[in-house]
């Protein structure tokens, strides 16, 4: 039997099966400060890194953060321009044409916050419906991402046996199988987290 015979299992199903992020900032090799993403095997796979930010854009986005990979190269910038709204750009860039999606945060109370993320350019779709919505609660560091009925990643704290209460700085991303960019979920958490 040669290898166009064989059955295409092996590649379908590492699709199928959900990926999990450990998210942290003590994880070995990332700097203080920064917020690390690794796999089951302990590499890093994202970082979130605080970039100061001056001049114009110091008045109208008191945070600005970078997504990067994991060779350090920027996927996504985040941009904070209120308590209730972010923006998302592709790479390291601040321009409109690069705008990736926006975010609007709808409900923000302790237990409970609830945010509508419309992407922009050529995967928008109806503006006035978002294309996910994020809810949980940041204290507990859970959320579920949700496109339309389905869920697309959980976050949850980290419970180990004969512990009461689970430590809230090191917890986990699921992220289920789908056609999602995993660096989009990355930035989503990042979001509702901050």
């Amino acid at each position: 039997m040669d290898d166009s015979d064989s059955p295409p299992v092996v590649q379908g199903a590492a699709s199928l099966i959900p990926v999990d992020l450990f998210v942290s900032k003590k994880h070995p090799g990332v700097p203080p400060g920064d917020l690390g993403f690794a796999d089951s095997s302990g590499e890093i796979l994202f970082r979130v890194t605080r970039v100061p930010v001056s001049g114009a854009w110091k008045i109208a986005a008191p945070c600005k953060k970078l997504l990067l990979d994991s060779s350090g190269s920027p996927l996504i910038s985040l941009h904070r321009l209120d308590k209730r709204s972010w923006k998302g750009f592709e790479g390291g860039e601040d321009a409109v044409k690069d705008m990736i999606f926006r975010v609007k945060r709808t409900v923000s109370t302790l237990c409970r916050t609830e945010l509508e993320v419309f992407l922009t350019g050529q995967n928008s779709g109806d503006q006035s419906k978002p294309d996910f919505k994020v809810k949980g609660c940041c204290f507990q560091r859970s959320c579920t991402i949700y496109s339309g009925d389905s869920i697309v990643a959980q976050t949850s704290l980290m419970y180990k046996l004969h512990q009461i209460h689970a430590r809230r700085n090191k917890f986990r991303l699921t992220i289920f199988p789908g056609s999602i960019d995993h660096a989009l979920v990355v930035a989503l958490v990042v979001v509702f987290l901050s």
